[in-house]
């Protein structure tokens, strides 16, 4: 990703917003049963996987480059700043969730 933790944040946003549109339009078009015992789980667990790989890459792909560099410091400004955007969107989400529940 970038040195700019907004940026890390957002995009790891936007990855789970797109994980769950496609998860609800399959619902929508498919149903919401899973008619296949084996293909379900598999299909989780495959998501499951390329999300954490995701995820990893977009929070800790340039702190580590920056660890790598001996920029120590630098790189857990980053991680810290990422996961600090990404916390308040999460909060934000959560409230925008509530309001419109309402």
């Amino acid at each position: 990703m970038t040195k700019n933790p907004l940026y890390n944040a957002a995009g790891a946003l936007l990855y789970i917003t797109f994980v769950v549109t496609v998860i609800r339009s399959l619902g929508f078009f498919l149903g919401d049963t899973p008619d296949n015992e084996f293909l379900a789980p598999l299909s989780m667990l495959s998501l499951l996987v390329l999300s954490v790989a995701t995820m990893s890459y977009v929070f800790f792909y340039q702190p580590l480059l920056l660890i790598l560099k001996g920029e120590q410091t630098e790189a857990g400004r980053l991680f810290l700043k990422t996961i600090g955007i990404f916390a308040v969107l999460t909060v934000a989400a959560f409230v925008v969730m509530v309001l419109l529940m309402r």
